[in-house]
């Protein structure tokens, strides 16, 4: 049987707040192939960040048409944990602080939850530390991180770190990075984008949401997509980035006008 060899499909996807108070999406059509590496590029306000936001299950939110198709499967009737199982991890562009609750305890439980949605037992202790301890020196993350609390005083880079680190663990099919270059210096950026290029693969897939160029010369992008005014108005190569870079986003705003 033949894969399909879209890993994420969005088609015609129309969106509002979920009170009906502005439509944010409009139209918008998007194909990420497998193994494809797609940045999304626009000014403030084009709907980037609500495009994963929908992508991932946030509430908030009311589809008014459209499809968001994961490897062919419809997801947008599924609960946001139900998509996180099938393959969706969206790596925010603010992680959260969350005292009281260990690192390892949350990467743990992330990690059953991801087992028990597909049928398999448990992950034991000891073979979880195993795959941590592993994960992060690939990854270059100091153990003493492991010990603190869910990003508590971690630096921006440090919580960016710690994102990439749950993604190699929960190993998903659509990394979804929502500005992730936000609030980091050019050492942080470069640290988090080696990491997430040890996870590229053929089998897994990225959509790179970002407002400026420099964060794709660390993460070099198959595609890049103009977004304005939630829709897709131009698609190119890498190349396009750098155009966009050098005369900003005012020919697409008043083409999607």
């Amino acid at each position: 049987m033949l894969k399909v060899r879209s890993m994420l499909e969005i088609k015609n996807l129309h969106v509002a707040i979920e009170d009906g108070s502005k439509k944010i999406l409009n139209g918008l059509t998007l194909t990420v192939h497998r193994g494809e590496v797609a940045a999304i590029m626009g000014p403030n306000g084009s709907g980037k960040s609500t495009l994963s936001y929908v992508i991932a299950g946030k509430p908030g939110y009311e589809i008014l048409d459209g499809e968001i198709l994961l490897e062919g499967e419809n997801i947008l009737e599924m609960e946001p944990d139900q998509r996180s199982a099938a393959g969706v991890f969206l790596a925010f562009q603010y992680p959260l602080e969350i005292p009281g609750v260990a690192t390892m305890t949350f990467l743990k439980a992330a990690m059953n939850a991801h087992l028990r949605a597909a049928g398999s037992d448990e992950i034991k202790t000891p073979d979880f530390m195993k795959r941590v301890r592993k994960a992060a020196d690939d990854l270059g993350i100091p153990q003493d991180m492991l010990k603190r609390g869910l990003n508590v005083g971690f630096s921006g880079g440090e919580k960016k770190r710690m994102e990439i680190l749950q993604m190699a663990l929960l190993e998903p099919r659509i990394c979804i990075l929502d500005e992730t270059d936000s609030g980091l210096d050019i050492d942080a950026l470069k640290v988090v984008s080696e990491g997430v290029n040890k996870l590229r693969s053929a089998d897994r897939s990225f959509l790179v949401i970002t407002h400026y160029q420099r964060l794709l010369n660390y993460i070099v992008p198959d595609t890049v997509h103009v977004m304005s005014k939630g829709r897709v108005v131009k698609s190119g190569g890498k190349e396009l980035a750098l155009e966009l870079e050098a005369n900003g986003y005012a020919d697409y705003v008043s083409d999607a006008a």
